[in-house]
């Protein structure tokens, strides 16, 4: 059952195609090269990109070859559109409770910008830009993110996409939208071969998936500093509401190893006066990104450092300190409300 979806960018979800051949003929011209037209460009162009530009500008380094990428590619979201059948995959996508992630060589900077501006970003748990050689990353990815590679897919429109796949044992979709054709795609042999978006709902199934497994434990924890006040960071996973950090305990941890592993990771904070509170059950919760069942182990902490400096990995996109009475007036989400609530009950914060 596929319930998490790795996205290529350019030529998968986004047309930038114009953009980058610009970009391309520019750095072209400013070495005194002629200008490739749209048909030599797709003939020639590949992935990992440093091999095209060895070929094209050899004996240029990596640093200067990026820099004059981007000198030369237009306003990071000018003319770039969503490819057809892309939107409505999204929403599809998202509609069905699976994980969405991109995974693509275009500058970083490139992608969030048209992403922002063409109203998609959202929909993405990250995106893991500026990538050379995806069969390397694509593993450290899964493992980042703790997917399986039997419950993913890769969808792409390049060989380099299939072969990145195919290193991590995942599901390949080759889509016909964006740099290599039909031909060029089949000689990688992807598992599916698409014209476009459109069929993959009827592929992949119409409805969300259950999952029909035992539920994950997961250890977090309620941080408070030296005022007193307590640390909620925002993510996608739970629908952009307020919660504590925390995550999956790995085969041969104890509870409390996970938990400062976890906090760790995810904010940079060491702990002390670890107190275990509650146990929650978590079943099918609505705010949850996807379908799951998880046994939430919930502890309360203070910081180990006199002035906690957090610093936030890619699972979280804010953080904040605030005393109990404001941190009930944000949205918070129902575990962490509960557990809030339950240390109120029982004296451990005021």
């Amino acid at each position: 059952m596929i319930r998490n979806l790795l996205f290529d960018w350019s030529g998968t979800l986004a047309d930038d195609l114009p953009s980058v051949l610009r970009a391309v003929n520019g750095m072209l011209g400013a070495a005194g090269q002629a200008a490739l037209t749209l048909e030599e460009f797709k003939s020639r162009f590949r992935l990992p990109y440093t091999e095209f530009f060895e070929e094209m500008l050899p004996g240029v380094s990596l640093e200067r070859l990026q820099q004059l990428y981007l000198e030369h590619f237009p306003h990071a979201h000018e003319g770039v559109t969503l490819l057809p059948h892309a939107a409505e995959f999204i929403r599809y996508s998202a509609a069905s409770g699976r994980r969405m992630v991109v995974l693509s060589s275009a500058p970083t900077e490139h992608v969030e910008a048209q992403a922002r501006a063409l109203g998609v970003r959202d929909a993405f748990e990250i995106m893991r830009c500026g990538v050379i050689d995806k069969r390397s990353e694509i593993l450290t990815l899964l493992a980042d993110l703790d997917m399986r590679a039997e419950d993913t897919a890769f969808i792409g429109d390049m060989r380099h996409d299939i072969e990145a796949g195919k290193a991590a044992g995942v599901l390949t979709v080759a889509t016909c939208t964006g740099y290599e054709s039909a031909g060029a795609l089949l000689t990688a042999g992807p598992d599916l071969l698409v014209t476009d978006l459109s069929r993959l709902p009827l592929l992949l199934g119409r409805h969300a998936e259950q999952v029909n497994s035992i539920p994950v434990s997961t250890v977090g924890a309620l941080i408070l500093n030296k005022a007193d006040e307590m640390l909620l960071i925002r993510t996608h996973k739970w629908s952009h509401r307020w919660g504590i950090p925390g995550g999956k305990i790995k085969r041969g941890e104890t509870c409390e190893d996970a938990l400062v592993r976890e906090i760790t990771e995810e904010t940079g904070l060491a702990l002390r006066d670890i107190e275990f509170v509650m146990v929650q059950d978590c079943i099918e919760p609505p705010e949850f990104q996807r379908s799951a069942h998880f046994l939430l182990l919930n502890y309360i902490a203070r910081c180990a450092d006199e002035g906690p400096r957090v610093v936030l990995n890619e699972e979280a996109q804010e953080f904040l300190w605030l005393p109990l009475a404001e941190a009930l007036q944000i949205e918070l989400n129902i575990p962490t409300r509960v557990l809030i609530d339950e240390c109120v009950r029982r004296g451990l914060v005021s």
